[in-house]
């Protein structure tokens, strides 16, 4: 196992093609060429030299196309880096297994969800006769402001704490970032944002949809199916044709909601959050 450098893009791409669904957040990011500054993806070789395994180790940690052989050794590097890490996600089987091996070194989790879908859409839904919402459209820079607050209610809803503790510089830097690229799509009303959704990762005609936020007082009326095609019908139009997104199980209105606009199921995903 070593940390692996742009002379490995083309064989890491490779094997995150082999299920883009599931690896497009490491695709992403070699994409976006963080192999050329030195980026935490680390790989493992058999005895010819052939790249079998991938994780991720930033913050968030993915493996990819892992074995129990590969997670041994993943498990012994990560071992006494908890403190740098904010998540262990992807595919159910290999995540858990290698939260598994951590566990006893590691402190306790703020959330083990075991139980995620990973969905992916295959065709747009007006296809199904489902009327997209007009309103919905990318953000533009100036909206950043107004597009923080909706971000900053949504990560806190969902993961439990803020994104941030002090200055919220490098938080929003983030937001501007995914704006500027057109990754965040907004529906706005009288100077606020009622709606809003990221694509966080875009490679190997793969995009993910992720931070889909509704302000509470609409929730609960129907809205959001218009609102998501609406988004869904953009994103494979403007950043790759197969959208894809997760969903925790226990979620019954969102995947209700999912599985009306025509998304299927890729398999189990899991997320640890610490």
């Amino acid at each position: 196992m070593r940390q692996l450098t742009h002379r490995d893009r083309d064989e890491a791409l490779d094997l995150c093609a082999r299920d883009p669904a599931s690896h497009v957040f490491v695709a992403s990011r070699i994409v976006d060429g963080d192999l050329d500054r030195g980026g935490p993806l680390v790989g493992v070789r058999d005895g010819a030299g052939r790249l079998t395994s991938l994780c991720w180790t930033g913050a968030n940690i993915v493996p990819v196309e892992t074995d129990e052989a590969a997670r041994h050794l993943l498990a012994d590097r990560l071992r006494r880096r908890s403190h740098q890490t904010a998540s262990i996600l992807g595919r159910a089987p290999e995540a858990l297994d290698l939260w598994r091996r951590l566990e006893p070194h590691w402190p306790t989790p703020r959330s083990v969800r075991a139980a995620q879908l990973l969905l992916a859409l295959d065709a747009p839904p007006s296809v199904r006769g489902i009327e997209p919402d007009p309103r919905v459209r990318p953000a533009v820079p100036s909206e950043v402001p107004i597009v923080r607050p909706a971000a900053v209610d949504m990560f806190t809803g969902e993961i439990g704490y803020p994104p941030y503790t002090g200055s919220d510089r490098a938080y929003t830097a983030l937001l501007a970032d995914l704006v500027s690229r057109g990754r965040t799509y907004v529906v706005v009303e009288d100077g606020r944002v009622i709606f809003k959704a990221d694509v966080g990762s875009v490679a190997l005609g793969c995009a993910q949809v992720q931070g889909v936020w509704l302000a509470p007082e609409l929730r609960g009326a129907g809205r959001s199916v218009g609102l998501m095609a609406a988004v869904c019908e953009q994103v494979a139009r403007d950043h790759a044709p197969l959208v894809t997104l997760y969903v925790n199980e226990y979620n019954h209105p969102a995947r209700a909601l999912y599985a009306r606009l025509g998304f299927r199921l890729v398999g189990p995903y899991a997320t640890i959050l610490m």
